[in-house]
């Protein structure tokens, strides 16, 4: 499906959400078809999410393109993702910040966490956790980027702790399960925080102590 994933690529570029060589590359190397369940295999490469167990989705390439271009990563960067899902966007994340960078990623539901630790073993710099990802991860914090692959009412206190100074957090953030808006954290100082709005998004809600409570 490497043809597929090309054309994929391009329309991303052309498109304008693909702006950076590092961010081409990453999407470009990644094989979506191996991070979707079976029976979608077929449409990996169609600019849409894809339903992938518990209740949960893929998100679209053009979101996770977009993603990584508002957090600007560079190689040897500390990241922690919350919601990792199937895994997809933790591999494109861990190609852009390289074998010298690392990846902390949590997911909440077993079943996932089981199936994308498995997905993710090859990257080294990757390590998939079972927790409750509003909570952070605070043993390796403090992070350089942080970024949420579900909608939280607010921002999560603890993630804007573990951010390191000079650092971004992006996470959508909304009270309609279909429509929320991106925000982009950056930290100026322990207690000053800047924030701006990227427009309306729709991911699953965020679930956990400092998220929504199902």
């Amino acid at each position: 499906m490497l043809e597929e994933r090309k054309k994929m690529v391009e329309d991303l570029v052309a498109r304008n959400y693909i702006k950076t060589e590092k961010v081409k590359k990453a999407m470009e190397k990644v094989p979506r078809e191996n991070f979707v369940p079976p029976e979608h295999r077929m449409s990996a490469y169609l600019d849409q999410p894809l339903p992938i167990g518990e209740g949960q989705t893929i998100s679209a390439p053009h979101m996770v393109a977009m993603m990584c271009e508002v957090l600007d990563l560079e190689r040897g960067m500390k990241v922690l993702e919350v919601g990792t899902g199937c895994g997809y966007h933790a591999a494109v994340v861990a190609e852009i910040i390289g074998e010298e960078g690392k990846l902390y990623t949590i997911e909440r539901i077993e079943s996932l966490y089981k199936r994308a630790k498995e997905k993710l073993k090859d990257y080294k710099q990757v390590k998939v956790i079972h927790a409750d990802g509003t909570e952070g991860w605070e043993e390796a914090a403090p992070y350089d980027r942080i970024y949420v692959t579900a909608a939280a009412p607010d921002v999560p206190e603890p993630l804007k702790r573990q951010l390191k100074v000079g650092g971004k957090l992006l996470i959508p953030v909304g009270r309609d399960r279909f429509y929320q808006d991106l925000l982009l954290v950056e930290k100026l100082s322990e207690d000053n925080f800047k924030t701006k709005n990227l427009g309306g998004v729709a991911f699953v809600p965020l679930i956990g102590k400092y998220g929504w409570r199902f």
